[in-house]
Order: C-alpha cells, then sequence, then structure tokens
C-alpha cells in the first residue's frame, strides 16, 4: 500500500528563488528589508519589499504574518529553518520521516498575500517560483510535489505556467479564495480551468488573502486572518458549486486546502435560497463535482463526512507554518496529523487510509 500523502504543507521562499527573474527585471527583485527589534513588528523584524510593500506586514489593516522571508528573528531561532524553506532537502525528507508522511504536496507562502498589480512582475515572479519548486521537487526521490501560482493578471502567461507545470511534475493550480477583485466563478478564469483540465491538474483553492480591498477592511490584532484568508474560499466554493462551474469543465478536480471542513454544512444550507435541491447536497455533490474539501484534526469526523462523504475528505500537516519552541503556529498546524487520526479507535481503518493516503491521491491525480 502506498504511504501517507500530505495534502498541505509549505515553502518559506529562500532570496535564491529570485535569481531566477529576467535580467531586465532583477533591480525590481525581492529583497529583505530590516526593521529593528524594539519596533512593533518585534521579532518579526524582517520583510520582502515587493514593488514599493514590504510582506508579510505584520501589524495593523492589511497584515499578514508569514514565515518567509527567513531573515525574521523568531524564523532564524527555528533549528529547522532550512527544511521549511528546502534550503537542505535531506533535512526536509528527515522530517518527513519524523511525521510517518512518504509523500508531500508543497504550497507557496509568499503568495499566498497579493502582493502586486504589475503584471510583468507578476509573471516574472510566478515563473521564478514555479522553475524553483520544480527543480527542487525534481531532486526528492519523488516524495515532494509542488501545486503551481499561475500569474493571473496574464491568462496567455497562466496558461504557458501551467503547461510548464504539467511537464515538471506539479500536482495542481493555486488559486485564493479572491482574485484581486474577482470571485473564482468569474469567466475571466474559465482559460486556466480548461487548460488545468487538459493537463490533468487540479484547481487548489488554498485559504490566502488575494484581495486587497477586504485585506485592509480589519485590522489584525482584532481579525487576524478570519477575514482576509478564511472567509475568502467559502465564498469560492458557494459561488463554483451556485453557478455549476464544474459542470462546465467536466473531470476538472477542485480543492479546498487548508480551509478545514465544517463550513461546509452552512454553505450548503445557503444554497437553499437560490433555489438549489437539498436532494443533491452531501456526498453526491462532491462526488459529481470532484471537490475534495480538507479537514482538521479538532473537527467533528463524522459530522463532516455526513455531508462531504468519506472519498472527499483529505487531510494535510501544514509542514512549514508550524510552530516550534514557543513560537505560536498557524492554526491549521498539525504535524501530530499521522498519530492523532490513526489513534482514533472510533474510526474505521478504511476511513483513516482514505482521509490520509487514497483521497489526496486522488484529488492530486497520483490515484
Amino acid at each position: 500500500m502506498p504511504g501517507v500523502y500530505d495534502a498541505d504543507t509549505h515553502i518559506a521562499e529562500p532570496a535564491a528563488m529570485w535569481d531566477l527573474l529576467p535580467p531586465h527585471l532583477y533591480s525590481r527583485r525581492p529583497v529583505v528589508v530590516k526593521v529593528p527589534s524594539d519596533t512593533l513588528y518585534k521579532d518579526r523584524d524582517a520583510m520582502w519589499l515587493i514593488d514599493g510593500n514590504i510582506f508579510p506586514k505584520p501589524e495593523g489593516r492589511g497584515a499578514t504574518r508569514l514565515i518567509t522571508p527567513v531573515d525574521q528573528t523568531f524564523a532564524k531561532l527555528m533549528p529547522d529553518i532550512r527544511a521549511r524553506d528546502m534550503s537542505d532537502l535531506d533535512a526536509r525528507l528527515k522530517e518527513m520521516d519524523v511525521l510517518g508522511t512518504e509523500t508531500q504536496v508543497v504550497y507557496t507562502t509568499l503568495f499566498l498575500a497579493f502582493y502586486t498589480d504589475d503584471v510583468e512582475l507578476e509573471v516574472a515572479m510566478c515563473r521564478a517560483y514555479n522553475r524553483y519548486l520544480a527543480d527542487v521537487c525534481a531532486r526528492s526521490g519523488g516524495r515532494i510535489e509542488w501545486v503551481l501560482v499561475p500569474p493571473l493578471g496574464d491568462m496567455d502567461a497562466s496558461i504557458e505556467e501551467i503547461r510548464f507545470g504539467a511537464a515538471n511534475g506539479a500536482v495542481g493550480v493555486f488559486f485564493r479564495g479572491f482574485e484581486k477583485n474577482r470571485t473564482l466563478d468569474d469567466p475571466y478564469f474559465f482559460p486556466v480551468y480548461e487548460e488545468a483540465r487538459a493537463q490533468d491538474l487540479a484547481i487548489c483553492v488554498h485559504q490566502g488573502s488575494g484581495c486587497p480591498t477586504l485585506d485592509n477592511l480589519g485590522d489584525f490584532a482584532r481579525s487576524q486572518a478570519f477575514l482576509s484568508n478564511r472567509i475568502p474560499p467559502v465564498v469560492a466554493f458557494r459561488n463554483i458549486v451556485a453557478n455549476k462551474i464544474p459542470e462546465e469543465f467536466p473531470g476538472l478536480r477542485w480543492g479546498f486546502i487548508e480551509t478545514g471542513a465544517s463550513w461546509v454544512p452552512y454553505a450548503l444550507h445557503q444554497l437553499r435560497t437560490i433555489g438549489h435541491d437539498p436532494v443533491n447536497w452531501g456526498p453526491k455533490l462532491f462526488d459529481e463535482y470532484n471537490i475534495w474539501i480538507s479537514y482538521e484534526v479538532d473537527e467533528d469526523l463524522s459530522y463532516v463526512a455526513k455531508y462531504i462523504g468519506e472519498d472527499h475528505i483529505v487531510a494535510g500537516t501544514d509542514f512549514g507554518h508550524h510552530g516550534r519552541e514557543g513560537v505560536v503556529a498557524d492554526p491549521s498546524a498539525q504535524l501530530h496529523l499521522v498519530d492523532t487520526i490513526r489513534g482514533r479507535e472510533q474510526y474505521s481503518s478504511s476511513l483513516i487510509d482514505k482521509l490520509l493516503i487514497h483521497n489526496p491521491r486522488a484529488l492530486y491525480g497520483r490515484a
């Protein structure tokens, strides 16, 4: 039997990635800026400077907190930081062995945030990211796979990146719940969906802050990432289902990653307001629409499985965003995933194997 397939991990993007930008844009590459540790940023005292703005911005309106750049004081103190930024591939593989995972799927960290309106720079950064990940994962002996980042400001370039990714080991195409001022049911994205289907890649809707307007509505100290990161995938799911987008692209796989699953019954319930037949809710919908939802171990698995079905739930450790030595982790981080789920005697071994092995392989086209 194949081993555990970790549906959601991350890279902390290193500075070496931006060496891959074309020469005419190299002077505009993301660079690390440092601030004194006695500012309100404290030990989150290093940021990427991109197109005149800082990422992450750890405090205030429009704030994000990320593990990249690794020059932040809190990040430099982590003993596994070179596994997180994938500059030490052997260290990453050893961490996987400790966690009991055979394969990881790697998502971006930096591109969880909206970072530029400049389409030329966006294209160059996405290409640099995709080529860096393709190279690193190719050296993992098949144990690490990756989800490509499309430059959605340019449809032709996005299609080029999808083709590059498909030819170089990518298993999915990254989206946030909103992309700038568009929801994911917008026909603007249909060429990406069609190409992803043609290349047998999943559309992977990961929690993230892709809408600057929404980002700036809440102060991080009060709202944290709930408004800007956690809500958009729920809207994306509702709109994709309500507008029957999967019927436009039969066979295309859809994943909602690092979202949790407890919101699904609420979203399905809301669909009644536009006349959706409740008979079609539940596992039938997820099976017919090829949709998978991520699960977090503190959720009621029996409850969410009733709505989603046992065959359409996946799980990931969120490795790369986990805490260590007193550092607060992303709330979705669950390095204890494998041991926790396997230790729950109330669930059948077949259900556990679906969550940890078979379902994520089906989502990513590795079944």
